[in-house]
């Protein structure tokens, strides 16, 4: 797996989409499109009832947003559209109509964060540490802290937005809410996965759609409010604080 890819499968009712980055599975705006549009075209399908979210590999879940296209940002307008694109993909998640399960086999760094909080019901393995790492290199978690907040509450989501050197194991993110079972290993938990997205497909999808709706509640505004969000990450990307910062992060030609 050399090339960025985002895959979509669907068998017996379970929509399975995957996204991957060779970079750690990082994101940039090409696969964050790619993300939001397969969501919301899986989510419209009348032949899925449940949908699982996961990446490639078998170490990093998501390293969040792409360093390399974050250095290239040179304008406040650039930079929103790129930040936008982790708006997308929670929106999406959110108005889906169909239950979505996480499948974290490891580590979520900044977006990747938001979108296993975004997730429905969240699949992890020990292994799958978690930390808001955006306060570093000179911006937030502004686009995707709505969806971690939801999970796991305003004073658990600032002590990681701010302590933002630090990994907060999965047992940590277990007890707060973010995550809803912790595996020992990638099989067991493929395994778990499996069984609980095929029960799902014996439920009735008009219930299953009201009950996400209702989860929802309150989220109406956040067509506007992400990207809102996404504007201020846009122009503090193009402080000289972060700058400065980025560039030590520019490989040598």
């Amino acid at each position: 797996m050399t090339a960025p890819y985002v895959t979509e499968s669907i068998l017996d009712g379970i929509a399975t989409v995957e996204f991957f980055h060779p970079e750690q599975n990082s994101l940039p705006g090409s696969v964050l499109r790619e993300l939001a549009e397969t969501i919301t075209r899986v989510g419209q399908s009348e032949v899925v009832k449940v949908i699982i979210l996961r990446s490639g590999g078998d170490r990093t879940f998501c390293a969040g947003a792409s360093f390399k296209e974050l250095i290239q940002i040179n304008d406040a307008e650039t930079g929103r559209v790129f930040f936008s694109g982790f708006a997308n993909v929670i929106n999406a998640m959110r108005k889906c109509p169909k239950f979505i399960l996480g499948r974290v086999q490891g580590k979520a760094v900044g977006g990747g964060v938001g979108l296993a909080a975004a997730t429905d019901y969240c699949f992890a393995t020990r292994f799958a540490a978690i930390k808001l790492s955006e306060l570093n290199v000179g911006i937030g978690p502004f686009v995707v802290s709505p969806a971690i907040e939801r999970k796991i509450g305003v004073s658990a989501t600032s002590q990681i937005a701010i302590d933002a050197n630090s990994f907060y194991e999965a047992e940590w993110a277990l007890h707060k809410g973010l995550y809803t079972k912790l595996f020992d290993d990638l099989e067991s938990m493929d395994l778990a996965v499996e069984a609980f997205a095929r029960q799902l497909c014996t439920y009735n999808p008009e219930a299953m759609m009201e009950m996400k709706r209702v989860f929802w509640r309150g989220t109406d505004d956040w067509d506007t409010l992400l990207l809102e969000r996404a504007a201020i990450s846009g122009r503090l990307v193009l402080s000289e604080f972060t700058k400065n910062t980025l560039a030590k992060f520019k490989t040598p030609a």
